[in-house]
């Protein structure tokens, strides 16, 4: 399938601001089931960009702007070809849960084996886990499970932005049940890991379609969850829609947890309050979006709108949690 991904993001600030660091992750993911065909970035004020690969492989772009601005503009551009998920079997032999425990699994997939910020167990998880019987799951294949885990979290929970924010713990989303697809990547990939399976956070994008059950909000950043399984290597799920990965399914960045790949992240200079706005639009190659309808689609990503610049600008630099 050709994709085409544009990704607005816009700062405003109330009076202008000295100087802008910002970094960047949103170019996506080259792999055997995606082809970067292009990436672009758009910035106002122009700066000079440069870029690194980060520990995890994802593309980072950052940049300076040093001089006086009231207004950031980010627009990044992408055309990616996507390929189907390969047909996976009906189930794993159980010797699976052996090569889970193997030297070689553990010492590959450390960083997704063990707590780590958003996605760490708590007393309400383990609650849960309990009062849906998820446990039993694990007297299965693990293949098997990570389909069944994956269906109990889409039921368990109603899809509903605005309930968490971005620094939000699973206790939220657990509490009320309630929240978006950053929340359910990150309960799933704790009982995951409570399970020696390891488990990595993924951002991207998704071509939503309404035909296919899908409750993600078209217009907004994406997540899921990737499981290593040593037969199949990694393995994409996503329980916001109770589907496994596909071609619909772009990936941009991989890691621990939220935490490890924001699209944007950075600091000012400056004691100007701040409003931050996003508009993403993925479509199929050549179905262009008008410039006046793609921003009215643009809205405010932190209650309020609003971050003080100073001690708290490094938090108001990011964007808005993954819907």
């Amino acid at each position: 399938m050709l994709l085409e991904v544009r990704h607005v993001t816009q700062y405003h600030y109330e009076r202008p601001v000295r100087e802008s660091v910002m970094e960047l992750r949103m170019q996506p993911q080259k792999s055997a089931r995606q082809r970067l065909i292009s990436f672009e970035l758009d910035l106002d004020p122009r700066a000079q960009v440069f870029s690194y690969a980060d520990s995890f492989g994802n593309a980072v772009y950052h940049f300076d702007v040093p001089q006086s601005h009231d207004t950031l503009r980010i627009e990044a551009r992408s055309a990616v070809e996507t390929q189907p998920d390969p047909i996976l079997p009906d189930a794993l032999d159980m010797g699976e849960w052996d090569r889970l425990r193997s030297d070689f699994v553990r010492g590959e997939c450390f960083d997704f084996l063990k707590p780590h910020g958003f996605a760490t167990p708590s007393a309400a998880l383990d609650v849960f886990v309990q009062e849906k019987n998820l446990d039993v799951l694990r007297h299965r294949d693990p293949l098997t499970a990570m389909r069944s885990l994956n269906e109990a979290l889409y039921a368990a929970f109603d899809y509903a932005p605005g309930v968490t924010t971005a620094d939000s713990p699973i206790d939220l989303a657990l509490g009320v049940g309630r929240g978006v697809c950053q929340d359910f990547a990150h309960i799933m990939i704790a009982i995951c890991r409570g399970w020696g399976i390891p488990a990595r956070y993924v951002s991207g994008y998704l071509f939503t379609d309404r035909q296919h059950g899908d409750r993600s909000d078209p217009d907004a950043t994406h997540a899921w969850v990737e499981v290593f399984l040593p037969t199949l290597r990694w393995t994409g799920f996503d329980p916001t829609n109770n589907s496994l990965t596909g071609e619909r399914h772009i990936a941009v960045a991989v890691g621990r947890d939220y935490a490890d790949v924001p699209p944007s992240l950075g600091v000012y200079k400056g004691e100007a309050d701040s409003h931050l706005s996003v508009a993403v639009a993925v479509g199929r190659a050549k179905a262009a979006i008008a410039e006046p309808e793609f921003l009215r689609m643009a809205r405010p990503t932190f209650p309020g709108g609003r971050r003080r610049g100073g001690e708290d600008a490094r938090r108001q630099q990011e964007q808005q949690q993954q819907q």
